[in-house]
């Protein structure tokens, strides 16, 4: 039964909870907040990455886009491996990897040269997108991973609030090397916390006998209609909140005249403030929803989806600087509510023997069809038009994405049985 207050995780009965999954969940959520700092610093960065490097927008997106674009082409056969030997040394070497690459961000003497090491960030985090939500789900019973996964992705925007922050204000007292090199150095050390990570799929294949899932496995993944809505969605959401991610910053600095430390903590702030409460919002909502409703993590995501489009557009159109953050603030709230509900379908509808994969080929469909494009399409718009058309664009995407929400809701309570019935078979 879920509960009807929106508290952490910590409260569960721990009877049906791993042992473990409190420190899990914990160590996790700190590594994802230094994920999603590491990821976007950049972005804060660059108005004075721009001109040292003599940039187009263009270019700009693009740095964006090699992240993306090696993050998603490494998620599937680490999502293989991962599936077959342990998930704690791939989550260690993935945060080892992406804080190197960071401190060489910081290093460039080029373009070309931040341009490979902001590509190689995404080798890192490809370990840890296609490994860690499973895991940390699976310390947990069915019914509460919703919310668990809410205050796992929280970590996006609080993470991503703080890159664009301390990059911000770092970038402007100490130059962008500087903010790269302090974002780089905590991994090291967390890296190493990873390895002591317990993982509840080791003890129960090792109480099974169980072996390593077949190809046919995987590629029935194709025929689970509820994967493929929430997948479809997660992309078009992605595109959108990708884009803005990249360039509402620099929109703040060009609109409203704002120096970079001020454009990064202003969106920071208003970033990490709705994402927390759209994130733990949405899974307290699913998890209590499912009383009513089997299909409630995708009304719960839907429902937001469509919401945030008409404040994501004030957010961008508004004539007064305050009702421009009123609606970036809904808007964000809104889109936020399906961090955790959108997780846990792809954790419902898929056999834990596959879920790694399944995970992995969710983050290179998402990032394909997103984030992987959407900077570098907006800049391209902002080169040929104005800013502020890239970002109207992006915005409307998270109508498509709601949209998609809605129709995997038909086909979410048999998929799920099915997957249900088959773990319960080994």
């Amino acid at each position: 039964m879920a509960n009807s207050s929106p508290t952490p995780p910590a409260s569960a009965d721990h009877a049906s909870v791993h042992p473990g999954a409190n420190w899990a969940l914990g160590i996790l959520l700190l590594i994802n907040l230094l994920n999603y700092l590491d990821r976007q610093v950049l972005f804060a960065l660059l108005p004075l990455i721009k001109p040292e490097f003599n940039a187009s927008d263009t270019q700009l997106g693009a740095l964006a886009s090699a992240f993306m674009l090696v993050y998603m082409c490494a998620a599937p056969p680490i999502g293989y491996l991962a599936d077959r030997t342990s998930r704690r040394g791939w989550i260690s070497f993935g945060v080892l990897f992406w804080s190197l690459a960071t401190v060489f961000s910081g290093l460039a003497r080029n373009y070309a040269q931040l341009f490979a090491a902001r590509a190689a960030v995404g080798i890192g985090e490809s370990c840890y997108g296609s490994v860690s939500p499973p895991f940390v789900a699976e310390h947990f019973p069915k019914e509460r991973r919703a919310r668990v996964l809410a205050w796992f992705s929280m970590a996006i925007p609080v993470g991503s609030a703080l890159g664009y922050i301390l990059g911000g204000v770092i970038g402007r007292e100490f130059g962008w090397r500087t903010a790269f090199f302090l974002a780089g150095l905590p991994g090291l050390l967390l890296a190493a916390t990873a390895l002591k990570l317990k993982d509840p799929r080791e003890a129960g294949s090792a109480k099974a006998g169980a072996q390593a899932p077949a190809l046919a496995e995987y590629f029935s993944l194709r025929e689970n209609r509820s994967l493929l809505f929430c997948t479809l969605a997660m992309a078009a959401m992605t595109f959108g909140m990708g884009a803005m991610a990249v360039w509402m910053p620099t929109f703040y600095t060009r609109a409203w005249g704002m120096d970079v430390a001020r454009a990064g903590t202003v969106f920071g702030g208003i970033t990490v403030l709705a994402g927390l409460a759209g994130s733990l919002l949405g899974g307290w909502l699913a998890d209590r929803s499912l009383r009513r409703s089997p299909a409630a993590y995708f009304w719960v995501s839907g429902l937001g989806l469509l919401a945030a489009v008409p404040f994501g557009a004030l957010a961008v159109l508004a004539p007064t600087l305050p009702l421009a953050l009123a609606g970036l603030f809904l808007a964000e709230a809104c889109a936020f509510l399906n961090m955790g509900p959108l997780n846990a379908v792809i954790v419902a509808v898929t056999p834990p023997r596959v879920r790694s994969m399944a995970f992995a080929a969710n983050i290179f469909v998402i990032h394909a069809l997103g984030d992987a494009v959407s900077p570098t399409i907006v800049g391209w718009i902002s080169d040929q038009s104005t800013l502020q058309a890239g970002l109207l664009a992006a915005v409307s995407a998270l109508g498509v994405a709601g949209a998609l929400c809605v129709a995997g809701t038909r086909r979410y309570p048999a998929d799920a049985g099915a997957a249900d019935a088959l773990e319960a078979h080994g």
